[in-house]
């Protein structure tokens, strides 16, 4: 059978569209986000002061703070760390006997290496904690130095999840390069103590290996791929066969998710069968329940391979050059949309128009029994869209409609969505839209920085209210659907590949009902 939308109705092909992640969320840019959406997550504050009153432990004394040193320096070219490794290797000695005195300096020095703190209570008094009265982690703001070493310490389940939230959000103050350069040399120089010191190596380079695993397919660069080389060499000669071991095993991943990225980047979406030129049948010979497990199994493989660091940093930087999972996933959800809008408008009768916008209504409320929020708004999106919604439709069908619209009401940031969102068992798939403005709005109101009074330090209460956004995140990717593949059905949505441009679909909404014409009766 012929194609929904045939040779004769389409449209030339347009170039590529851009920014695909902007056109994802103006489903949800009607409405901007406001404090309440923050206790979604279980987040703490959203807003904090520029300025903070510092929470000292009792035995430090007000003249005890240390000079505030600058930000990590971007990484450096690969000939210039090439240089700096070899100086470090040449002073070891001298950072050694430095480091074997770190015990016995008096922890108000101001030339301290932060960097090589084997104590945990030194590495304690140099945190601001949080006061009684306020909410949220204990670490409320430090040095980056401090809040790097802090998550090499072993410990509870809170220090755990501390490390976590390190581990997902510590792009927001220094680079995976900075990162893992200074646990190489925290590594390099803490092997070479006693017991205590040894022990803070191994931990150090047990999150190094963390920090490795959770790079991004973009983050990997030649610089970082030589730092990386060095460093399995230099667990090799120290004896450490199992973390070199890891950590070889975690670059050649990294490796090969570059490759795949930079090489062919359509292999990172192998959605349906592509260039097939015949697809069986039309949307009303697949039963609507089929048609929404295809939908969730096209979503659910390309939602599971969105890393973090991509959600965070489109957060910050809106770059999708740095998100390319995200971007793949934010587009395939817009071609989904433009596909279903287009199947709709090509029909020639108004009858023919009604069932196929009722067809797709019964998938929605399948798509709805499998908490697949994602593919539901696109095709509400669709739906709802001014062209579709312009047009002469049953009084039945506009009130099925408008209910199900009710689930994206805008009011309270959204209530109905997130309350349905928190009742959904997994496996479950959310629209990422919302969960991309909560990011940028945490990111926008509140500050990088909080003053202290051991200087200006990173503001790490922002950071746990990222973290509880990411960690969310993160837990729906962790389930998984047991749903097996249609090949016809896939066949037939062809990578949603055939759909119209919004220029065309006015077009045709206009063609079937002119600009001003009064509306037919509805029945």
């Amino acid at each position: 059978m012929s194609s929904p939308l045939s040779p004769s109705k389409t449209p030339p092909p347009l170039p590529e569209k851009k920014r695909h992640i902007h056109q994802y969320l103006q489903f949800c840019s009607t409405s901007s986000t406001d404090p309440s959406a923050v206790s979604f997550y279980q987040k703490y504050k959203v807003r904090q002061r520029d300025q903070d009153s510092a929470h000292q432990l009792d035995h430090l004394t007000t003249g005890s703070a240390p000079s505030v040193g600058p930000f990590p320096a971007p990484a450096l070219p690969p000939k210039k760390k090439q240089q700096d490794t070899q100086s470090d290797n040449e002073d070891s000695s001298v950072d050694h006997q430095q480091g074997s005195e770190f015990s016995q300096r008096n922890g108000e020095e101001d030339e301290e290496d932060e960097l090589l703190l084997a104590d945990p209570n030194e590495i304690r008094h140099r945190i601001t904690l949080k006061s009684e009265e306020e909410e949220g982690p204990d670490v409320k703001a430090a040095s980056p130095e401090i809040l790097l070493v802090q998550a090499t310490q072993p410990g509870s389940s809170e220090q755990n999840q501390y490390q976590e939230a390190f581990l997902c959000t510590y792009r927001g103050f220094a680079t995976p390069s900075d990162v893992i350069s200074k646990l190489q040399r925290r590594y390099r120089i803490l092997r070479e103590g006693g017991a205590a010191d040894l022990t803070a190596a191994r931990n150090s380079i047990q999150l190094l290996v963390r920090v490795v695993a959770g790079l991004s397919s973009v983050e990997l660069e030649p610089d970082l791929l030589l730092l990386l080389s060095d460093l399995v060499f230099c667990l090799l000669i120290g004896g450490e066969l199992g973390m070199a071991r890891l950590l070889h095993a975690n670059i050649l991943s990294k490796m090969e998710e570059r490759w795949k990225l930079i090489g062919s980047p359509q292999s990172l979406r192998p959605l349906a069968a592509k260039g097939v030129a015949a697809r069986p049948g039309t949307l009303l010979d697949f039963r609507s329940q089929d048609l929404a497990e295809q939908l969730t199994l096209l979503d659910s493989d390309l939602f599971c391979k969105i890393q973090l660091p991509e959600v965070l940093l489109w957060s910050k930087e809106q770059n999708e050059e740095r998100s390319p999972h995200l971007t793949e996933f934010t587009q395939h959800f817009n071609n989904v949309s433009f596909w279903v809008r287009s199947v709709v408008i090509l029909q020639d009768k108004a009858q023919d128009r009604e069932k196929h916008l009722l067809k797709f209504l019964k998938v929605m409320k399948h798509l709805r029994k499998l908490n697949n929020f994602n593919s539901y708004l696109s095709i509400l999106s669709a739906l709802d869209s001014a062209p579709l919604r312009r047009l002469d439709w049953q009084r039945s069908t506009a009130e099925s409609l408008e209910d199900m619209s009710s689930l994206i009401d805008s009011s309270s940031s959204f209530r109905a969505y997130r309350a349905a969102l928190a009742e959904a068992e997994p496996p479950c798939i959310p629209y990422l839209g919302l969960i991309l403005q909560d990011l940028t709005f945490v990111h926008l109101g509140n500050p990088d920085t909080l003053t202290t009074s051991l200087g200006s330090k990173v503001n790490f209460s922002k950071c746990w209210q990222q973290f509880n956004i990411l960690d969310t995140l993160r837990g729906f990717q962790r389930e998984r659907y047991s749903l097996a593949r249609d090949d016809d059905i896939m066949s037939f949505f062809n990578d949603f590949s055939d759909h119209l441009a919004e220029e065309a679909l006015w077009e045709l909404s206009l063609r079937i009902r002119p600009r001003n014409a009064p509306r037919a009766n509805q029945r």
